[in-house]
């Protein structure tokens, strides 16, 4: 266990060092007419979170020094790529409708900033490490019932009030002059010229308090009403579920135990029935254990890197706007607790008296990575189709290689050396019969897919209200902050997959069915199905999202988080499940 306890330690250690990086470097002071940093990011629709493009694909007025601005690796992992903007605004400096460039826009050009206006472009640029957003320009359709006759029009002059505290800038925000406008609606050249303007105004916040600002709007009185109130909602259902449970449970066994106990006593004429008399079988190895264990070690190391992140979160590291910090953790932590997949797999492994402990640590190795890096290639080259910022430059997906080639495998088998040689035995309170007893026909409802459903359902109707604010964020242009919420509702999601999968268990065992291994792995795991599910509503009823690149990504790295999900409940189910047969069969004597 010492080599799991210490990936665990320097994975913080590292994580929280790396992410922290950013939270200096916007740190800055200047005096009157000192150059503050001004960098475009992207541009793209709004509606299309994924579909992001470098700020001069369009035609705007370029820099005569056009300098990029090194990105980390989480940052380039969001899609990121700042550039110099053609802006100059220097500390305290005011510009009253200053020019910033004059040119004749082509035939194309024209069309190019009609379709970005047509779609509802914005932009985004980031002042100080601030960020700022625009839209480029818009649609007037008043009186007009026919699409044909709609006027495109672009922003010609945009305007910035900043906030500054002694030499500190605190806020920055932009306008768009309505009344300065350039007619894009035909096919022709024409002559823009590009102006801005620049406002200062002194103001009384704290620079420690500038970034509070972004997170105001998930922690508004009503939006804090209805986390509060899906929290309660939440936790009436596990006290109902777990109250319900536990007494019906303890009852049921009770009663079990004391006819057992009178069945031993009394003459052995009878028809046995019941969990006690499949007790020669219910410790049997299952089936497929060398993709069990692996299943199991994945899981382990996804709830391990979950916890992590939580950790990190409550601690406030992943404030708004500290760009790229959420994927860097991803990453990095991922790396580092690979070492508690391959323990976890392959002691499991040994357990279940397994033999090839190098394929068990591939398959491991394999099981998310997989299907992960798989979905990458195709969205990557989707992106690289659409020159869409989302598509990774090639030093960047080298650096992801060395990470997994030289941290994520080595980990790994380290981690698998280690479980080998922990020489653990699977602690089993009955012995195993040599011959497996013949299950019982039953009902159809008592099936695989049936109980997925039922256990599944309720665990998913516990976070169903918090997962519509954190698709708004991920999937949108909300800010979501509230991490402490969060938390709760996802110890409220174990708390309610453990018990759900208990209970299914036990009624498995008390209907003579002895392969509940698999069963309540994927009982457990059925979660992940009903979010996959919620998905496909989200898209069609509750967001504006279109084209084939940001469907395929949004469905494509869904269904990656949400295999991810089905692993890491899957293992929680299972452990869970483990703990209870073990007690129930301690608990009677078995011959």
């Amino acid at each position: 266990m010492k080599i799991p306890s210490t990936i665990l330690l320097l994975a913080l250690l590292i994580a929280s060092s790396v992410i922290h990086v950013r939270s200096d470097a916007s740190d800055h002071r200047f005096k009157d007419g000192d150059s503050v940093p001004l960098y475009a990011n992207k541009v793209g629709p709004f509606h299309n979170p994924s579909e992001t493009y470098r700020y001069f694909d369009l035609p705007f007025c370029v820099p005569e020094h056009l300098k990029e601005k090194t990105e980390a690796l989480g940052e380039v992992l969001n899609g990121d790529r700042l550039v110099s903007a053609p802006y100059k605004l220097n500390f305290r400096d005011e510009k009253d409708t200053a020019v910033v460039c004059q040119k004749k826009l082509t035939k194309e050009e024209v069309a190019q900033f009609r379709s970005a206006v047509e779609k509802d472009y914005y932009f985004q640029m980031y002042y100080d490490d601030l960020p700022i957003w625009g839209f480029i320009g818009k649609v007037d359709k008043e009186g007009k019932a026919d699409p044909s006759e709609y006027k495109y029009f672009l922003y010609k002059h945009i305007q910035f009030d900043v906030l500054y505290n002694k030499d500190r800038v605190i806020e920055v925000s932009t306008r768009m002059d309505p009344h300065s406008l350039l007619d894009l609606t035909e096919d022709k050249e024409v002559d823009a010229e590009f102006l801005y303007t620049v406002k200062w105004k002194e103001t009384d916040t704290p620079f420690e308090k500038r970034m509070e600002k972004y997170s105001l709007s998930s922690s508004l009185p009503h939006h804090l009403e209805i986390h509060w109130f899906s929290i309660i909602n939440s936790c009436v259902t596990v006290l109902l579920l777990t109250g319900f449970l536990a007494t019906i449970l303890m009852r049921v066994l009770k009663n079990d135990f004391m006819k057992y106990a009178q069945d031993e006593e009394a003459a052995d004429d009878q028809e046995e029935t019941g969990w006690k008399y499949i007790h020669g079988d219910v410790f049997r190895y299952p089936k497929y254990k060398s993709l069990f264990a692996a299943a199991l070690g994945s899981g382990t190391q996804l709830f391990t890197l979950t916890v992590f992140i939580f950790m990190l979160a409550l601690v406030g590291v992943f404030y708004p706007y500290n760009r790229g910090a959420l994927f860097t953790a991803l990453v990095v932590i991922y790396a580092l607790t690979s070492g508690i997949a391959g323990y976890t797999a392959t002691s499991f492994y040994c357990q279940l008296e397994g033999k090839n402990w190098v394929r068990n640590l591939l398959l491991t190795g394999c099981l998310f990575c997989g299907p992960l890096f798989l979905t990458f290639c195709f969205l990557n080259t989707v992106a690289i189709i659409y020159s869409a910022t989302a598509a990774l430059p090639f030093g960047t997906i080298v650096v992801i290689v060395l990470i997994w080639t030289l941290v994520t495998s080595p980990l790994l088998v380290l981690g698998g050396i280690a479980g080998k040689n922990s020489k653990a035995e699977f602690q089993a309170p009955c012995r195993t019969t040599k011959y497996p007893r013949e299950i019982p026909i039953l009902p159809w409802y008592r099936s695989a897919f049936p109980q997925m459903a039922m256990a599944g359902f309720l665990p998913f109707s516990a976070i169903y209200i918090e997962l519509y604010y954190i698709f708004a964020s991920v999937w949108g242009h909300r800010i979501y902050t509230i991490y402490s919420i969060l938390f709760i509702v996802f110890i409220i999601l174990l708390i309610v997959t453990a018990f759900i999968t208990v209970a299914l268990t036990y009624f498995q065992l008390a209907a003579e069915d002895h392969e509940w291994w698999w069963r309540s792995f994927l009982c457990g795991g059925s979660t992940g199905l009903f979010i996959y599910a919620y998905c496909l509503y989200y898209y069609y009823a509750r967001s504006d999202m279109s084209g084939f690149m940001q469907t395929s990504f949004f469905f494509g790295y869904m269904a990656c988080i949400c295999y991810g999900f089905f692993l890491m409940l899957g293992t929680v189910g299972f452990r869970a499940s483990l703990l209870f047969v073990r007690h129930i069969y301690r608990s009677i004597k078995c011959e």
